[in-house]
């Protein structure tokens, strides 16, 4: 995801200018190639055949905004139909026939749009089937590389518009095995395309459990467990092939990228104040083993970085929600130290009946750099049960 931002976020600034350089030539012919060799770079940075520190960092992102809001300290608390994302155990919690969730969220001022949709319905009992669905994308990326005809003419005419999304389809199941303690696994096929220049598919597995003691509940999560692969292929034209040799560019070539696992433990407890009130609280240590990352605790082959959550709650009606996460150490403004960074999030919510609807403040950065973002998202009962019909513990 940040190798994708970075090459399309300078395409979106020369979009808005562009128009008002017509007359300067030699600036356009510079700015072509620029545009050409960021677009080069993004291709090469996926062309090897290797395994990549942030593969498919869409997916870390996280999917509902009652999760954001908690700054994704979620694995363990998950009991709804966005578990098929963040712990696919916690379907087991599901109290409805049907449940069924919806996301919009964009980022980098709205360049960015990123939208989620998700079903869950209960087969028996004691198991669960999900389906959700993912996509992140930039569109209207301008394509210069035929700004320029054969005889040396610029013709804005040719300037034509892509998209670049990613996305991700994702099949859930869970059971509970006794009282209080459920597993999960996910299915997921991911789809990467890049205009008509570049697209890859690739196959993954997450897996999770869930255990529940009392007010305690405890959770393992494995994301890409079996290591995802993508696979790449790229289709350029005999005058793309031309114009990246032209400019000294290396042609991509089809490729293997492949996603190492990551692990996320979590512990969550529910406190009860008299018949009103209840505080939720979460705390999450996620782990990366694709080399030492900027994290609190690191070493050459794992990086691990603690997130912490909280969701107090009004007669199971009003939600209030807070967290903090992504611990960085960076160079201050002075150069002459370092100081810590994090990224804290905020969330409210309200549930109607069989309707919930969740808001988050939040970014992909920390409380200094990137913009914040609204999300808002919508999670709906179809058939609720009266009573529940598993007896695994909530902590909604």
């Amino acid at each position: 995801m940040c190798s994708l931002f970075y090459t399309y976020i300078p395409m979106q600034s020369f979009h808005k200018q562009i128009y008002p350089l017509k007359k300067n030539i030699l600036l356009m012919v510079k700015i072509r190639h620029l545009t050409i060799f960021l677009f080069t770079l993004f291709s090469l940075q996926l062309s090897a055949q290797t395994a990549r520190k942030y593969s498919n960092e869409f997916l870390a992102i996280g999917v509902g905004a009652r999760a954001l809001g908690m700054s994704g300290a979620f694995v363990s608390a998950a009991s709804d139909v966005t578990s098929g994302y963040w712990n696919p155990a916690g379907l087991t919690g599901i109290n409805a026939k049907f449940q069924g969730a919806l996301m919009h969220a964009e980022y980098f001022a709205g360049i960015a749009k990123y939208d989620y949709g998700a079903l869950a319905t209960r087969i028996d009992k004691k198991s669960v089937i999900g389906f959700s669905v993912v996509r992140f994308g930039v569109d209207d990326i301008p394509d210069t590389s035929e700004l320029i005809d054969a005889n040396g003419v610029i013709n804005y005419d040719r300037i034509l518009t892509f998209s670049a999304a990613d996305y991700a389809f994702m099949l859930s199941y869970a059971r509970e095995l006794k009282e209080g303690l459920s597993v999960g696994g996910t299915a997921k096929v991911v789809h990467r395309k890049v205009g008509d220049f570049a697209k890859s598919w690739g196959f993954g597995i997450d897996a999770g459990i869930q255990y529940t003691k009392k007010s305690w509940k405890f959770a393992a999560m494995a994301r890409d467990v079996s290591s995802t692969f993508n696979a790449w292929s790229f289709n350029l034209t005999d005058a793309q092939r031309a114009t990246f040799a032209a400019t000294n560019n290396t042609i991509p070539e089809n490729s293997l990228e492949i996603t190492l696992p990551t692990l996320t433990l979590g512990a969550a407890k529910n406190f009860e104040f008299g018949k009103n009130f209840t505080l939720l609280t979460e705390l999450d240590l996620q782990t990366t083993f694709d080399g030492m990352r900027n994290t609190l605790i690191r070493d050459k082959t794992f990086s691990s970085s603690p997130v912490f959550g909280f969701e107090a709650g009004f007669k199971n009606i009003v939600f209030l929600r807070g967290g903090v996460g992504n611990f960085q150490t960076i160079v201050n403004d002075a150069g002459d130290g370092r100081q810590m960074t994090f990224q804290p999030n905020l969330g409210l919510g309200l549930k109607i009946k069989g309707v919930t609807i969740d808001y988050a403040l939040t970014d992909i950065g920390d409380q200094s750099t990137a913009l914040f973002s609204n999300v808002f998202s919508l999670r709906f009962d179809i058939n609720a049960a009266k009573s529940a019909t598993n007896k695994t513990q909530e902590t909604k």
